[in-house]
Parts: structure tokens; sequence; C-alpha cells
């Protein structure tokens, strides 16, 4: 990477040759310094207020430290790298350049944009890889976003059946509308490209356990009640115990906005420095007692769980079920950083869920008008069969039609790791990159059901989310037991017909993908074991949906494996991502081996989520450029 670093500011014009002789490597001090620096900053990235949960109702928050492995590849600063080329332009200074108008077509021509080369090209349209491109864009970077799918989105793209708008994965938000430091880092970057994303607000969801059946709302005082009535008086004294002890531990959840974030040394500069007082302020008010537990911010949060002596079942499970959304582990595997800003987030005063009027696709059409309105290019219909890498560097990529794009500066991919690998050449894979991908657990697949049914017959009092769980013995990881519901046109009537709802049901991250290995999709045994298999989240929405439901009467009726998951999604095995546990392991940083790419999304630091996602594609595109470009940014749009 030291290497890729020099060639950035050779290529800056106005920037003195005789510089690269001053550049260094970093002595151990010097590296032990900026790791300390680097932890003393994730633990407020940890709490912060601008990483919400979305994905599988809810999501990851920016993680703790930066990867043993990643500092490494860190880059030394040069002694004028603040020399900017180009200017940022000002906040929502859209007169400067062509704005969008409209929607974005959600179909686009399927010739190729303009020159076949690029400052950066994106592998990907998730909404990582847009993120990273339309910051790129906004720092005046050519970028070229290519990507597989005739839709923009990843797994946050809707698509129409029938006059029927289904998501396709995310559907709980929240933070869109919030800006500055207190905006989540999808709404720091819409921020950054003058976008806005028109919300519903709610606060609650039904829950079916094993006990019954209620409207769980979100905020301070109302699991209370559900606790005395499910649970038991006991469970409340926990909860309340639970609660005492780890929410004074986010008192730092607006210190350290995640767009401050780069992945070199410049860090000490966008974020350390520039976030100081705020950092040492939420350090005092975190108290001795904060300050304490923040020592434990690193470790599973079931090592919380133990220290506080909390034994009743239902809070056990609870807490379980809370992590395993999270992030696709139970609470002896997820980070207590995590889970401490989660509850947060859900029991403080006045919070509330988002969902985007118009689905989330709304999110995705934001994301592209903002990546073209400063001048970024995508291509659709453009299918990547192999990363080019020509003396060592990654210099662009090859698609399948023959077309060879090259890449002047940077490779980004926003594919999962394991297919980030299989675009390499073997012979220029080094050997740690190839160990760290293939030894990497994975989290398992999904099972779908999209359903587009009449409004009619059903209850009245129709919620947007529901939970389902079967049985706690099995556990919350265990196929075939926990089922999300989500009913968007309860809040966002134009995504279905008048007088129609629209429902995406799923099994989270549970479905075994060896279970449809080697299947032909055509064949009767496949449309039998689909059958098998997705009759429990039929189950589930006859008991969401009501009495008045029935299968027979829908319009629509999808149901998704594995496979399906694998082929629209280009996902390893159909998978939801990395399955590494708190304490053990901990996601890959941005860089690799292998200079000029750089990887981005739910494989890289901080993880799994949307506002995961779209905080590590910024990441990726602050380090791209100067740490004065970088601070410009931050200026602009007021963080």
């Amino acid at each position: 990477m030291k290497e890729m670093w020099r060639q950035n500011y050779k290529s800056t014009p106005d920037q003195p040759s005789t510089q690269n002789s001053k550049l260094r490597a970093l002595t151990y001090t010097e590296k032990r310094k900026a790791e300390l620096a680097f932890r003393f900053i994730a633990l407020h990235v940890f709490f912060s207020k601008e990483l919400s949960f979305s994905y599988r109702l809810s999501t990851l928050v920016v993680m703790a430290a930066f990867p043993n492995n990643t500092l490494r590849s860190f880059k030394p600063l040069s002694p004028n790298s603040s020399t900017v080329r180009n200017s940022v332009l000002a906040r929502n200074s859209v007169s400067q350049v062509p704005s969008s108008t409209g929607a974005v077509s959600v179909k686009e021509k399927r010739s190729f944009p303009g020159k076949p080369e690029a400052d950066v090209v994106v592998i990907g349209s998730g909404i990582g890889g847009l993120c990273c491109a339309g910051l790129l864009a906004r720092y005046q970077q050519d970028v070229l976003v290519v990507e597989s799918h005739d839709l923009p989105g990843g797994a946050a793209h809707s698509f129409d059946i029938k006059g029927f708008k289904f998501d396709s994965g995310p559907s709980l938000f929240s933070g869109f509308q919030s800006k500055g430091p207190q905006a989540n880092p999808l709404g720091q970057v819409l921020d950054a490209l003058g976008e806005t994303i028109s919300c519903a607000s709610y606060d609650s969801w039904m829950v079916y356990l094993p006990e019954g059946e209620f409207l769980s709302r979100i905020g301070p005082t109302e699991f209370y009640k559900d606790l005395e009535k499910y649970a038991s008086a006991n469970a409340v004294r926990e909860w309340k115990k639970l609660l005492d002890a780890i929410l004074p531990l986010s008192a730092a959840a607006m210190a350290l906005p995640p767009l401050s974030i780069r992945g070199d040394l410049g860090v000490l500069s966008t974020a350390a420095a520039r976030y100081a007082p705020s950092l040492l302020k939420s350090f005092v008010q975190m108290g001795p007692q904060g300050a304490l537990g923040a020592t434990k911010l690193l470790r599973p949060f079931s090592e919380i769980i133990d220290s506080l002596e909390l034994k009743d079942p239902f809070i056990r499970n609870w807490v379980d079920l809370l992590a395993f959304l999270l992030a696709g582990v139970k609470s002896n595997g997820i980070l207590s950083a995590e889970m401490i800003y989660m509850f947060a987030e859900w029991y403080k005063p006045g919070c509330c869920l988002e969902y985007p009027l118009h689905g989330s696709g709304a999110i995705v059409d934001a994301l592209v008008r903002g990546l073209k309105k400063f001048g970024g290019r995508m291509s659709l219909g453009s299918h990547v069969e192999k990363i080019v890498v020509e003396n060592g560097r990654a210099t662009g990529v090859k698609l399948r039609s023959g077309q060879f794009i090259r890449a002047k500066k940077a490779v980004v991919s926003n594919a999962s790791m394991w297919d980030t690998l299989n675009l390499l050449p073997k012979e220029v894979v080094p050997k740690s990159y190839l160990d760290r991908t293939k030894t990497t657990p994975q989290c398992e697949s999904f099972m779908h059901l999209h359903l587009g049914f009449d409004a009619e017959d059903v209850r009245k009092d129709l919620g947007i989310h529901h939970i389902v769980v079967n049985d706690w013995d099995r556990g919350v990881d265990a196929d075939q037991n926990v089922v999300l519901i989500s009913v968007p046109s309860v809040l966002s009537p134009d995504l279905a017909p008048p007088g129609k709802h629209v429902l995406h049901a799923y099994l989270p991250g549970t479905e075994p993908f060896d279970l449809w290995k080697g299947f032909d999709r055509k064949s009767s045994a496949y449309k039998e074991l689909k059958a098998e298999r997705s009759e429990v989240m039929w189950r589930a929405v006859e008991r969401a949906v009501g009495p008045g439901f029935s299968r027979e009467k829908c319009e629509v009726k999808l149901v998704g494996s594995p496979l399906t998951h694998q082929r629209f999604l280009r996902r390893n095995r159909g998978t939801y991502g990395p399955a590494i546990q708190a304490g053990k392991d901990s996601f890959p940083g941005h860089s690799t081996s292998i200079p000029q790419l750089y990887c981005c999304g739910d494989s890289t630091f901080p993880g799994i989520g949307v506002p995961a996602v779209a905080a590590s594609g910024a990441i990726v595109a602050n380090s791209l450029v100067s740490v004065s470009q970088h601070s410009e940014l931050l200026d602009a749009i007021g963080i």
C-alpha cells in the first residue's frame, strides 16, 4: 500500500515530487501510538448515535478497535498532505453541477457510459458501493460503478411484479432525516450528496413468542409492562439492573461522526484532533463507573450478562434475540459495544423508527441521484469477470463482454470477501489473503416469501413489522425457528395497488445452504423442497396477518431459496456475511495486500448492516483523497 500512497501523491500536480524522498516507514513506537489512538477513537465510534439499527430489525454500529491487521497497511502522512487538487463543493451547492430530476429509473441503458476508464472503478452497487462512489464523485474523482444486475442496490434493491413493489432485503431503518454529527453514516452520506428521503415514522412491532404475542413499543418504560405480563417480577428487576449497568456507557453517543474516519494516519487529523474536545467531554460524562465499564466494550456481551448474574430465562432469551437480529450471532458472539448502543437507541425517550416512503428502493434512488449529480457514472448489466492485476497492483476490471475498464487510482470491490477472491487471478493472490478468506466462517443463507394480496379481509390494525420465535430452547439461531415479516404498504400504500398489501417474510440468515447445494432449480425436487422449507414462513404470515388471510387468494406468491439469494444477489453460498465472533476475531480492514485494491461492504470493518456498510464505503472514499479534501467535506456538511 505504500507504493499506492506514493502514486496518489505523485499524481497531484501541485505537490513537489521531492516529497517522495521524505516518506519513511513507521517505527514500532509510532505504530503503537497510532494503534492506541485508533482504539481510543473506536470506543467512541462504538457508542455513536449516528449508527442506528436496521437490517433484520436492527443493524451493526461501527465496531470497536480497528482490526489488528489494518494498522500494518496504514500509510504515513506526507508533510504537505493537505494540498488539494480541487476544492470540495460547499454543502448542498448543487448549482455548480447538473442536478438530477425526479426519481432514478431503476433500469438504465446497457450501453457503456462514457470512456472505459476512471480514477476509481467500484464493483457492485450495494449501499456500501454506492456510498463509496457517491462520496468519491463529491470529492471530484472520476468514478464508475459496474453492476452485474439490471437493477442497482444489491440486497437493498426493490423490484416490481404486477404493480406490487417488493423490498428484497432491509426494511427497518432510522436516522435518515437527521443531519450533522447526529446522523447515522448513511444519513451523513446523503447529506454530503445533497439528497433527502421522505419517511414514515412509527414506534412499535408485533412479537409472537412462546410466552404470548404482544405489541412491543420502543421507549424507556413500555418494555417493563411487557415483562410484568409475560415474564416475571424478577425479570423486571433484572432488566432494570441491566439498563442501569450499561446505559451510562452510552454517554459518548455523539462524540465522533463515522464520516470522519479514514484508513490512514490522516484520521488523527480528521477524527482525533478535530473532535478531541467532544471525545474528552464524553469520557468525563461517563464517570468512573462508565470508564471502568469501557474496558468490557471489546468483549462479548454475554460477559456483562454473566457479571451481573442475570438468570431469568426470558431476559437471557430476549437479549440473545436482540443480538441475533443485530449481527447474526447470539450474545456470546456480539461485541458489548454494539448491544450497548442498541439498548440506548431502543430504550431512550422519544425514539422512533423510520420507513422510507416508496420502499427501500428510495434509498438506492437517492444514492444513485447523488452519484450522477456530481458526475459519477454507473453501468448496469455489466458483469465483472475478473479484477485485472498488472505488475502486482489492481489496474482495472474485465467484463464478461470482454471490455476492459482501466482504474487509474483504485479498484473498490463491494462484493463479499469470497466473491472478491473469486474475481482475482489465482497466481496473484497472497497466501495470507487466501487463508484469511477461506478460514472466515459464513453466516447461513435466507428463505424469502414475497406476497401480494387483498387487504379487505385481513386485520385492520396490521402493523409493519412482526417477529415470530417458535421455540426458545432450540436457540434463536436455529433453522426454521425465527421468522421476520414486513408489510411496508401499511405505511407506504403506493407500494401496492389500491386496496392491496405487499409483504416480505424471511428466515434471517438461518437457512443452511448445504440443503440446497446441487439442486436443479427447474426440477420437481427443488420445487418440493421450496414448498417444505417455506411452510414455516406461511404459518408465521397467517398468524401475523390474521384469519382473513388466504394463501390461495394471493395475487403474487414468490418463494426464494438460498439458491435464489445466491443467484440474484451474487452472494457466495447465498450467505448473509461473515460469522465473526466477538473476542475471537475482527472484521478485516479496507485495504488489501494487493496494492490499489480496496474492499467495502459487510465483509469489512465495521461489519454487517446498513449503517455499517455505509460507513465502510465512506471510509474507503475518504482514504482515497487527501486529508484536506476530507476535512473540507466535514466542514461543508457541518460535522
